[in-house]
C-alpha cells in the first residue's frame, strides 16, 4: 500500500508540473504571504553546530542554554527543505538572559551563544541559497531589567513581572528608538521580514509606522505578529480558527462544527495548532489518551489544505510533548522515525505546487461529527479533501456539478480512485481516522498508461525482493 501511495503522489505531482508553470506560480512579483509555509524554530533548541560558543551550556537542563546556534541551522538545513517549507521564522536572536530569546539585553547585539554576526549573515545567505525567506522576532516589550537602554538611562523603563521591563509606549523617544533599532536590524542582516511580539502596549498608529519602516528598508519584506492587532500586518494569527483546528483533531468523534469558521475570507491569517508558548498538541493528545500518529496525520492534512498561511513549530514533525516552557522546548532530536516527516513533506509539496491550496476558493461540502469534506479550487485545479475523524467508515455523495464533467477523483494519499456513477454522483468512502486528498483528473476511461506504470512499480519492487532472497540463499 505504501508503494501505491507513493506512486499516486508522484503521478499527481507530474500532473501538476505538466499543467502549471512553477516559475509563474513562484515569480517574485506574485508572491504573497499566502504562498508561504513557515517553519518556526528557537535557535537554541534546533541544532548545535559549533562547540566554540558552548559556554554556560547544559543540554540536560531545559531551563539553560542547550547549545543550538546559527551554524547548527545551516548544518540541518536539508531537514527543513525536505519538508518543503518556504520560510524560516526565528525566535529572538538578540543577546538575552534566557535561551528562548526573552529578556533581551541589547537590540544591537546577537546572543553569543548563537554565534557571531558573520555566522548569522552566513546562515541567512545559506537559507536564501535554498530560496527560503528568513523572518526573525523583535520583542517590543518584556525585555530584561538589565537592558542596556535602562542601564544607561537612555529610556525610562516601566517595571513588569519576573525581572522584566516594558517601555513607555506613549513616549516619543521610545517610539523613535524602537523604530531605529528595527530598521537597523532588518537592514544590517538583509532579513526578509520580522515578527513583532509583545505589542499589546503599543497603539495601531505606532505599529503601522513600524511596518512602514520595514517596508522602506525591504519593500518585499513581510511584517507579522503573533498577537491580535488592527494594524496593517501582512499576517496575524486567528486564534479562534487555531483552537477550532486543535479541538477538532485532538480526539475522535469531535464536534467539528467550529471548522466552519474557515471561509474564503482568510487572507493574511496565520494558522497553526501546535505551539511553543503553551501545551504542545501531543500533550493534549496524550492527556486525552489518544494515539498520537493518527491524530497528527489528520491535523497536519487540515493545516496544509485549509485556508491560511500554515505555521509549524520545530518538533511538530517528531511529535514533541510538553505542557509549558521549558518542557515543551526540547532539543530537537534528528534520530527519530521519519514517517510523520515524510507525510508533512508530501502535503507541503502538494501545497507548493498547487495554486488552489494556497490561494484558491474554499467550499465546505460536509462537516458533521468529525467527518469533514471540503473543496479547494482554482481555474486550473479542483481538489476534494476528506478528513474522517470518526470511529466508523464514512461516505459522502458529491454531485458532478461540484467536480466537473468527464472527471474522476484520484486519491494521492491512499491511492483511492472514484469515478462518477451512472446517476451523476461521486461516492467517496473513507475508513475511520483517515485523511484523503483527491485531485479531479480527466477521466479518459481505461487508463492504460497508469495501469502499466502501476504494474511496473510492483514488478520492480517484487523483483528487488526476489534478488535479495536469491542472494541470501547463495550465501548459505
Amino acid at each position: 500500500m505504501k508503494v501505491k501511495r507513493w506512486f499516486g503522489l508522484l503521478a499527481t505531482l507530474f500532473l501538476l508540473v505538466s499543467t502549471v508553470n512553477p516559475a509563474a506560480v513562484f515569480a517574485d512579483e506574485k508572491r504573497t504571504i499566502e504562498d508561504k509555509s513557515i517553519y518556526d524554530l528557537l535557535v537554541d533548541r534546533f541544532n548545535n553546530g559549533n562547540g566554540n560558543n558552548d559556554f554556560d551550556v547544559n543540554a540536560r537542563d531545559l531551563s539553560a542554554f542547550n547549545g543550538g546556534d546559527f551554524n547548527g541551522i545551516v548544518e540541518r538545513l536539508p531537514h527543513i527543505t525536505t519538508m518543503g517549507f518556504t520560510t524560516v521564522s526565528l525566535g529572538p536572536v538578540f543577546e538575552a538572559e534566557s535561551y528562548d530569546g526573552n529578556k533581551v539585553l541589547d537590540y544591537t547585539k546577537l546572543d553569543p551563544h548563537f554565534g557571531t554576526a558573520d555566522e548569522f549573515v552566513e546562515m541567512i545567505s545559506a537559507l536564501h541559497d535554498e530560496d527560503l525567506y528568513v523572518i526573525a522576532d523583535f520583542p517590543l516589550g518584556g525585555v530584561s531589567a538589565n537592558h542596556v537602554w535602562a542601564q544607561n538611562g537612555t529610556l525610562k523603563p516601566v517595571p513588569a513581572a519576573d525581572g522584566t521591563i516594558d517601555w513607555d509606549s506613549s513616549d516619543a523617544a521610545v517610539q523613535s528608538a524602537l523604530k531605529e533599532a528595527i530598521m537597523e536590524f532588518v537592514d544590517t542582516y538583509k532579513l526578509d521580514g520580522i515578527r513583532l511580539t509583545k505589542i499589546a502596549d503599543f497603539d495601531t498608529a505606532f505599529l503601522n509606522e513600524v511596518i512602514q519602516v520595514v517596508k522602506a528598508v525591504n519593500p518585499e519584506g513581510y511584517v507579522l505578529t503573533n498577537e491580535v492587532s488592527d494594524a496593517d500586518f501582512d499576517a496575524a494569527p486567528n486564534f479562534e480558527k487555531m483552537e477550532a483546528l486543535r479541538k477538532s483533531f485532538v480526539t475522535f468523534d469531535p464536534d467539528s462544527a467550529p471548522l466552519s469558521l474557515f471561509t474564503n475570507d482568510d487572507q493574511g491569517e496565520l494558522i497553526q495548532f501546535d505551539e511553543l508558548t503553551g501545551p504542545r498538541f501531543t500533550f493534549d493528545i496524550v492527556e486525552a489518551r489518544m494515539f498520537p500518529p493518527t491524530r497528527w496525520k489528520l491535523a497536519v492534512t487540515a493545516l496544509f489544505s485549509m485556508p491560511g498561511t500554515p505555521i509549524m513549530p520545530y518538533g511538530t514533525e517528531i511529535a514533541v510533548n510538553g505542557e509549558a516552557p521549558p518542557e515543551n522546548h526540547q532539543l530537537m532530536n534528528f534520530k527519530t522515525d521519519e514517517e510523520l516527516i515524510e507525510f508533512i513533506s508530501n502535503l507541503n509539496t502538494l501545497r507548493n505546487q498547487s495554486e488552489a491550496f494556497r490561494n484558491g476558493d474554499f467550499e465546505m461540502l460536509h462537516n458533521e461529527g468529525g467527518f469533514t469534506v471540503f473543496k479547494r479550487s482554482s481555474d486550473d485545479e479542483t481538489w476534494i479533501v476528506a478528513l474522517n475523524n470518526t470511529t466508523e467508515t464514512s461516505s459522502l455523495e458529491i454531485p458532478k456539478e461540484v467536480i466537473g464533467n468527464d472527471k474522476l477523483l484520484r486519491g494521492v494519499l491512499g491511492g483511492d480512485l472514484v469515478r462518477e456513477g451512472k446517476d451523476g454522483v461521486f461516492r467517496i468512502v473513507n475508513d475511520r481516522e483517515v485523511a484523503e486528498i483527491y485531485i479531479a483528473d480527466e477521466d479518459k476511461g481505461f487508463n492504460t498508461p497508469y495501469l502499466i506504470a502501476s504494474i511496473m512499480v510492483y514488478v520492480l519492487f517484487f523483483g528487488f525482493l526476489f534478488l535479495v532472497w536469491r542472494k541470501g540463499r547463495q550465501r548459505r
